[in-house]
């Protein structure tokens, strides 16, 4: 009988790992929070970057990396990300990968903010992300040992001697809860931008995974560090639809509400300057200018090249009778990318025995305190490869167990009652807890959003009641993690305290900390 492992998330992170498992006869249970491909892998743009060409090398992604950090990178984990990265996506391309090539058939590499070179790669122009995640699943159907649970909400991590040993899942078509038991556990459920009202992310990015492991006992670290997307589309009736980095890096420019060009104002990088810089200076030119937006151009670049070059973009803005290749496109700054998570080593370990992560619900030191551009999807491939060959070899030394769970006592939920919670908790995070923070602001939310956690701790006949106790204990880490670091760095910024990178600290905290402090 083979041993079984459990993924929980069916990104670009918890694919990698569901594949290393099965490649190496494993059986694998796989859970999907909706259906397999719906997850923020699929919907990613960009692209992602590795040392592929000539005229790059390891050295200077290593050295972009720790200088977008801010001097909060792990160099070890850097340097397996950027010296694994390259056979990691040779794989991905043996698989089916179709990369964007030049006209001479060879890969063709482009350039984002605080790169030194060009090492972006990029599929369908800019659907990256969707090519990544098809070629994966279509490599997983290939397996028989795997078993696909879909449309699982993960609710809880079961533990026994501080062991992860399963799961309790709400089958959210059905509503019952079901319990699955495995020799090891890997998260990869995402990061947690989706507690944010405005984010590029689906809404199903409530940071699960990283909640469940909190409560049972796991080490967060570093999860004040959000990722704010300096361009998402800010138009009436349309979603907030992320308009990729890359134009940016192949010449869009940000210009106010009078056409003036501003960032050179505020960084001498002007629109390539690190994210965090960009998303600030639009919302401080949006406060002085008394806007609520700002505006992309890309229209220099020429019709042609648009809609080649960003056919997802130009044909998602069309939908809603915006055509780039002739006006300014609407932008407004949106949460998209969580540098804190569970406290990892390099290799996926946590202080759980049994318990392994990846990716975004990772904190292994690989972003410091700023992301730089297109590392996220090499995260996921290399860490997802390293967090499977951990579990397998945990699971070899250890019997499946197996214990009861109660469920004498699941809450009926309001769902209309609770969906409106959750719409203001999210408008309140975002302007509490923001691009530009305040100490009395992240002190009035972390005293709220406790008080709602401590009422909502516990099990719902719904998912929205889930939903609500992860968002209002996140949003407490996240301040808690803000009021305790003592400077401004990176994507933490704080107009109260000294904005220089003097702190180099990471922030860590489990759920007895944060219990003994509030």
């Amino acid at each position: 009988m083979k041993d079984t492992i459990i993924v929980v998330g069916s990104g670009v992170a918890g694919l990698r790992a569901a594949i290393e498992l099965l490649n190496n006869g494993f059986e694998v249970l796989l859970f999907s929070k909706r259906e397999i491909n719906y997850c923020n892998t699929d919907k990613a743009q960009g692209g992602i970057a590795v040392v592929l060409n000539e005229d790059d090398s390891f050295e200077k992604h290593i050295e972009d990396t720790l200088k977008a950090g801010a001097g909060l990178c792990r160099r070890e984990s850097v340097e397996v990300l950027v010296k694994e990265g390259p056979k990691r996506v040779e794989e991905l391309i043996e698989w089916g990968a179709n990369f964007d090539k030049d006209k001479n058939g060879r890969l063709d590499f482009t350039k984002e903010a605080a790169h030194s070179v060009n090492r972006i790669l990029h599929a369908l122009g800019d659907a990256t992300g969707h090519e990544i995640e098809r070629t994966l699943i279509e490599k997983l159907k290939r397996f028989s040992d795997v078993r696909l649970f879909e449309n699982r909400t993960v609710v809880k991590l079961l533990i026994k001697d501080n062991r992860a040993i399963g799961i309790l899942t709400l089958n959210t078509k059905e509503q019952r809860y079901e319990t699955h038991f495995a020799k090891a556990v890997v998260l990869a459920t995402g990061g947690y931008a989706a507690i944010y009202k405005n984010t590029t992310n689906p809404e199903i990015t409530t940071g699960d995974g990283i909640a469940i492991a909190f409560l049972a006992g796991a080490e967060l670290e570093d999860m004040e560090f959000v990722q704010f997307h300096p361009t998402a589309l800010k138009r009436y009736n349309a979603p907030q639809f992320l308009i990729s980095e890359s134009m940016r890096g192949e010449g869009a420019i940000l210009i106010n509400d009078k056409g003036e060009r501003f960032m050179e104002k505020y960084h001498r990088l002007k629109e390539l300057a690190p994210r965090d810089v960009v998303a600030r200076s639009i919302i401080f030119e949006m406060k002085e200018r008394g806007i609520d937006k700002v505006y992309l151009d890309a229209t220099k670049m020429g019709a042609e090249f648009i809609k080649n070059r960003f056919p997802t973009i130009y044909n998602e803005c069309l939908k809603y009778g915006l055509d780039i290749t002739k006006e300014a496109i609407p932008v407004a700054p949106a949460a998209h990318y969580t540098m804190g998570g569970i406290k990892s080593d390099i290799n996926g370990k946590t202080n759980i025995d049994g318990l392994f992560v990846a990716g975004e619900t990772a904190c292994n030191g690989v972003h410091g305190a700023n992301r730089l551009a297109s590392n996220s999807m090499l995260e996921g491939l290399v860490f997802g490869k390293r967090a499977a060959d951990s579990a397998m070899e945990f699971a070899k030394n250890v019997d499946l167990e197996k214990i009861e769970v109660d469920l004498s006592n699941i809450r009926r939920c309001n769902r209309q009652f609770l969906r409106k919670r959750i719409a203001d908790l999210r408008e309140t995070i975002f302007k509490k807890l923001g691009v530009v923070r305040r100490i009395s602001e992240m002190e009035e939310i972390l005293e709220c959003s406790w008080a709602l956690f401590l009422k909502q701790n516990g099990l719902y006949d719904c998912e929205e009641g889930i939903i609500l106790r992860n968002i209002s204990l996140l949003a407490s880490v996240i301040a808690y993690s803000g009021i305790s670091r003592k400077g401004s760095i990176g994507a933490h910024y704080c107009v109260d305290t000294p904005h220089a990178y003097e702190n180099k600290e990471h922030i860590t905290v489990n759920i007895e900390k944060l219990q003994e402090e509030l």
